[in-house]
């Protein structure tokens, strides 16, 4: 089964790739990366843009947002929602670096293996699956594939994960099937084919590119025809 799925996901790959493009991978800053991404929790990407900058302006340096009087982290963060608990699992986090390693600064881990590196960041309080995989993948180029929830959805729906797997237990599913190689790009059009096509209660599947592999829709296309089959006399 694996294999089957393995080949389902390379083709999916193929399909997004014409639809929506490659995209090259290029290293980002590991502690920006998780902090933007412990900002984007439960928010829209706009409004953990305009949050992170206004951490940004507010304070110069990693060192003052993590030494900053709570009530000013908490309005610099307030754009993204959830500021009252946000900021104190971001100062936590950076408390928890500069512990740790002296300083802060996460690039040690470019030069741990990827499980080594994962169990590393999943170490913090406050940080899951998802926001190490994305500090792996997009900051560090290392084959970690992060799910959020676009990409539990239509991969559920596709039929590549079992519908009731959990976002924790998909990581590592997909990171199964996926072609490390095509992480990145995957992980980007998925996405954005989540937010154009397979929408959450009403998906789009009359001009989904992704139809005939999709078992969501196989099932949607087929159950009619086998209902009015049963009322033939």
């Amino acid at each position: 089964m694996e294999g089957q799925a393995t080949a389902a996901a390379f083709r999916i790959h193929q399909l997004l790739l014409a639809e929506y493009g490659d995209h090259p991978w290029h290293p980002r800053d590991p502690v920006a990366t998780l902090v933007s991404t412990m900002i984007s929790q439960n928010t829209s990407d706009v409004n953990r843009d305009i949050a992170f900058a206004r951490l940004c302006e507010r304070f110069p340096t990693w060192e003052a947002v993590r030494d900053a009087p709570p009530a000013e982290l908490v309005e610099a963060l307030r754009p993204a929602g959830l500021a009252p608990t946000k900021a104190p699992r971001i100062q936590h986090a950076l408390r928890h670096i500069t512990a740790t390693q002296g300083s802060i600064t996460l690039d040690f881990l470019k030069d741990m293996a990827l499980e080594e590196a994962r169990a590393w960041l999943l170490s913090i309080p406050g940080v899951g699956p998802k926001t190490a995989a994305i500090v792996l993948l997009f900051a560090l180029g290392k084959p970690a594939f992060p799910v959020d929830t676009h990409i539990h959805r239509v991969t559920r729906r596709l039929g590549l994960i079992p519908e009731r797997t959990d976002r924790e237990k998909a990581h590592t599913l997909l990171e199964q099937i996926v072609p490390p190689e095509a992480y990145y790009a995957f992980h980007l059009n998925l996405i954005a084919h989540g937010r154009a096509v397979c929408l959450a209660r009403v998906p789009q599947c009359g001009k989904c590119v992704l139809k005939e592999e999709c078992a969501y829709y196989l099932r949607a296309v087929s159950q009619p025809r086998q209902d009015s089959l049963e009322r033939l006399p």
